[in-house]
């Protein structure tokens, strides 16, 4: 099943923003995203992006079913963690429980050692986060499938309307 809305307490709320801005100022990092896996935006932290938001939570949530897919054709169970090198800007992405991603962009004022680092701190503590939200809301007793097959296909229909005409 796919949680599409997500309804978050106000410290939770601002537990989530303090750990993302931190993850910012840590990091060196332009933007942090937290994306849930239907590729809604949950929270961002930094500078206002200059994309367009909703998209990119659209394709970081297919980035991370593609990646899925991938591990599991390789024998792996998953990848935790996904890295992309541009010219000019770059971006590292962290699992987080309950199929939240966290997506990092970077440019050159920073190192992907630095970001990777701070990243594993932020993942730790917003599982912690995401994991109590789940419990308040008692999200733990419906049975969760990572990236099933209606979820891919939901994905790939995104997707598919993002480069229409």
């Amino acid at each position: 099943m796919v949680r599409a809305e997500w309804a978050i307490f106000e410290e939770d709320y601002w537990a989530i923003n303090n750990a993302l801005e931190a993850l910012v100022q840590s990091s060196q990092a332009k933007h942090v995203l937290l994306v849930d896996r239907t590729g809604q935006m949950i929270a961002q932290a930094g500078d206002d992006p200059q994309f367009d938001t909703q998209s990119f939570a659209s394709l970081c949530a297919a980035d991370f079913e593609a990646n899925f897919a991938l591990a599991k054709l390789i024998g792996e169970d998953d990848f935790s963690t996904l890295y992309h090198q541009g010219a000019q800007d770059s971006m590292y992405l962290g699992k987080i429980c309950k199929g939240v991603v966290v997506a990092v962009v970077f440019d050159k004022s920073t190192t992907l050692g630095l970001v990777r680092l701070r990243v594993k701190k932020a993942v730790e503590e917003l599982n912690v986060i995401i994991e109590g939200l789940y419990d308040k809301l008692q999200y733990r007793n419906e049975e969760y499938d990572p990236f099933d097959e209606e979820f891919s296909e939901g994905v790939e229909q995104e997707i598919d309307n993002l480069f229409v005409e």
